[in-house]
């Protein structure tokens, strides 16, 4: 009998045990396995070049927008009569502008080295019978002119295909460029004030530059006309 008591405390106590682990293991909180993190796209979280465009030109958008809907009745009329093929309308701006960057802006530019180089006072086949220094500010003026003009061309003329207007690189850096001008044709006006070398010196770097500007226009406007 002392041994049956025995063998039924023993078990007792087994079946006690048994059931604290249990009762541990219910208790403890179920952990779910850890989730791999996704990778953070870098790149989605800058601004792309279009936002900054729209940021950039909204205060003046509207106005603008107006402006060339003025226009595009026309150049739709004239698509419609077969008076303005489509590639005409597509690259059309494109080919005139860089007509004029290629021969007015760099020969403008050459000048203005030449001038800074002490060779202002000679007359050679590209001033048309004036000196460098003389036929130099109005070829630039020039390239500004038709520059200015053909920039709402260019507006026009995306409007006209369905695009939407001051929202790509090439908007940006036709302001850019055309702002750079501008500063440009004021600096002469320092030339003779006592920071005159100053002006002079800014002058011919800041030419180099927006030829630099001009150019990196013209590639934003070959990839743009190559986007649609």
């Amino acid at each position: 009998m002392k041994s049956i008591a025995t063998l039924l405390a023993l078990a007792a106590a087994a079946g006690s045990a048994s059931a604290f682990s249990a009762g541990r293991s219910a208790a403890a909180p179920l952990r779910s396995p850890a989730l791999p993190r996704a990778p953070v796209d870098a790149a989605a979280l800058r601004p792309s070049s279009s936002a900054l465009g729209m940021s950039a030109f909204d205060p003046i958008k509207e106005p603008v927008q107006s402006y060339v809907d003025i226009w595009t009745p026309l150049f739709a009329q004239a698509k419609e009569a077969g008076l303005a093929p489509d590639f005409l309308l597509h690259w059309g701006h494109g080919a005139a502008m860089a007509t004029v960057l290629l021969t007015m802006g760099t020969i403008g530019a050459y000048m203005g080295w030449q001038i800074r180089l002490g060779n202002g006072n000679e007359v050679t086949a590209l001033t048309l019978g004036e000196t460098i220094r003389e036929a130099h500010p109005k070829i630039i003026f020039g390239a500004l002119f038709f520059f200015l003009l053909g920039g709402q061309g260019g507006l026009v003329l995306l409007a006209t295909q369905g695009g939407s207007i001051l929202e790509s690189p090439h908007a940006i850096t036709a302001a850019i460029a055309v702002g750079m001008m501008l500063v440009q044709a004021a600096l002469p006006k320092l030339f003779a004030t006592e920071n005159g070398q100053l002006a002079r010196d800014a002058h011919a770097y800041l030419g180099s530059a927006t030829m630099v500007a001009l150019f990196a226009h013209l590639a934003t406007g070959i990839k743009l006309g190559l986007s649609f």
